[in-house]
């Protein structure tokens, strides 16, 4: 995604933070991730680096993922696209750029879920 948006000043990923209770640690480290408002730490949290425990309270990783089961993504990562459609795995960086293209196109997803 970073190189994405560093090539295409057109683009802009939000992300939400989605803690699986598979990943041991995820959930607390989505909270403080969340509490700094920090890329670092997602970086360092996707390296396998320490984080910090939570210094803050907040509900968002809690409504995060309310979000994504009312959405049925079930897993990361997840994409949704501008036009509603879900995209669940990774892709390289041609294919997900030919998705958003063709979104902006007027064309729909293909093999995205609705």
């Amino acid at each position: 995604m970073k190189d994405i948006v560093n090539k295409r000043k057109d683009i802009a990923f939000y992300i939400k933070l989605f803690p699986l209770d598979i990943h041991k640690g995820a959930r607390e480290n989505a909270q403080e991730i969340e509490c700094k408002h920090s890329l670092k730490l997602l970086e360092d949290s996707f390296e396998g680096k320490a984080i910090p425990k939570p210094e803050c309270k907040t509900t968002v990783i809690d409504s995060n993922i309310a979000l994504a089961k009312s959405l049925n993504v079930n897993g990361t990562p997840a994409i949704i696209l501008p036009d509603g459609a879900v995209v669940t795995g990774a892709l390289p960086e041609d294919a997900l750029l030919s998705l958003i293209d063709n979104v902006a196109k007027g064309k729909l997803s293909p093999g995205a879920e609705r």
